[in-house]
């Protein structure tokens, strides 16, 4: 017998210590806390007595629970003999009596029930409930945390590092996913270490809560500049469009809305102040901030660059894009791995096709070549003002041959028209 009170004892003892811990449990209010507890003891009432119309579930400040029975005091006569006699609303006057002798006929009597009296087996299954029902909510509200908060940048902890996936806690604890595929080829992290990283999806899967989380997604890189930038945060500057071959090459556009912002400026920063903390970040990932514009033209041709484009040509109906470019900048136009060219093609919506420009450009002549043409006093003169090339020539504006040399524009006309037939 001694046994078995210490065992239930035990049982009642681990149960308040179940309350005392629940009270600070994470993401759980203490009224949804007690609605929780109080939810629970009332299926156990109703399990044991049938109805628990009559009871009141109270948890005070330590959470320990207690149960508190209300009857309306009744004479012996209504106990023993009247179908309307029920034992969970009534108590008869000598029960009332043994409660305390100055309860009279038609008074309220409350009466505490204790935990003991519901057995080992439903204090167990009390505590399994409680447990339960804790343990679901406690997920549901971390659901309900994050999943309004997509693209919104994080700091966690590292907690544990596998080959597919790395587990990151939160400052609440909260365990959180960044699957190797969503972190930077370049990203070395061990445990205890501080990271950043953009919410990508959340999800509930077998009624478990999985918050990914991503290093290589726009967002991330997105809320990063929103960091860095003032003029982004406060709307001044907006960022149309984002891709990224993450750990290798970015290209982002931008436009602003007061023409006394430049927003690439902004951007960069004074010496690239601003984006030297997104660079570092990124694990010195290259990130070219660009001019937006709806001139599809101008467009790719900032999106190359650092390439500088002779001529473009556009086909809007496949979305194709004819570049064509000097020998020298093709190599910067398709860049390293051919980074560039792809980023390019992403970030205007156009597949490019590169071309090489075919006019090459002739030689320049020397102006001592045109002897038959061109009297030889006049070479003369225009060699000792250091035109001795036909190109020199036609590339100084008349007003300042007639100046420098002893020649009219009439002459100077028959000149360049003479060595402009050379090269047309």
């Amino acid at each position: 017998m001694a046994t078995k009170t210490a065992t239930k004892t035990e049982n009642i003892s681990n149960l308040i210590e179940s309350f005392s811990e629940f009270k600070e449990v994470k993401n759980v209010d203490r009224v949804t806390l007690i609605s929780i507890l109080e939810d629970v003891f009332r299926g156990i009432i109703r399990k044991k007595f049938g109805s628990d119309e009559n009871f009141d579930v109270i948890v005070n400040d330590k959470g320990k629970p207690e149960i508190w029975h209300n009857r309306k005091v009744v004479d012996e006569e209504f106990a023993e003999d009247s179908f309307d006699y029920d034992p969970n609303k009534h108590i008869s006057l000598k029960e009332a009596h043994k409660i305390d002798k100055d309860f009279g006929l038609g008074e309220d009597v409350a009466q505490e029930v204790k935990l003991d009296d519901f057995g080992r087996r439903s204090i167990l299954t009390i505590r399994q409930n409680l447990i339960g029902r804790v343990l679901d909510l406690e997920k549901d509200a971390v659901y309900s945390k994050y999943k309004d908060r997509i693209g919104e940048i994080i700091t966690g902890e590292v907690y544990q590092i596998w080959k597919r996936e790395m587990l990151v806690l939160d400052d609440e604890g909260n365990e959180l996913i960044m699957p190797k595929m969503e972190q930077i080829p370049s990203d070395f992290f061990k445990k205890g270490d501080t990271i950043r990283a953009a919410i990508a999806r959340v999800e509930m899967k077998n009624n478990n809560p999985v918050i990914v989380l991503s290093r290589t997604s726009s967002a991330f890189l997105e809320r990063l500049f929103e960091l860095e930038v003032p003029e982004i945060f406060d709307g001044l500057i907006t960022i149309k469009k984002i891709v990224r071959e993450p750990g290798e090459r970015a290209k982002v556009a931008v436009e602003s809305y007061d023409d006394r912002i430049d927003p690439v400026g902004a951007c960069v920063g004074m010496k690239g102040s601003r984006i030297h903390g997104i660079v570092r970040e990124l694990k010195n990932e290259n990130i070219d901030v660009i001019n937006y514009t709806s001139n599809s033209t101008l467009f790719i041709q900032r999106a190359l660059s650092p390439a500088k484009i002779t001529s473009v040509k556009l086909d809007d109906d496949k979305k194709r894009a004819e570049v064509y470019l000097k020998p020298d900048q093709i190599s910067l136009a398709i860049g390293k791995g051919g980074h560039n060219i792809r980023l390019a093609g992403k970030l205007t919506g156009y597949e490019i096709d590169v071309y090489r420009d075919v006019e090459e450009e002739i030689e320049d002549v020397e102006l001592d070549e045109f002897s038959e043409d061109i009297e030889e006093w006049i070479i003369d003169e225009l060699k000792r003002v250091g035109c001795d090339t036909a190109k020199a020539v036609l590339e100084l504006p008349n007003e300042d041959l007639v100046k420098r040399t002893e020649l009219e524009e009439e002459t100077i006309n028959e000149v360049k028209k003479i060595l402009r037939a050379e090269f047309e």
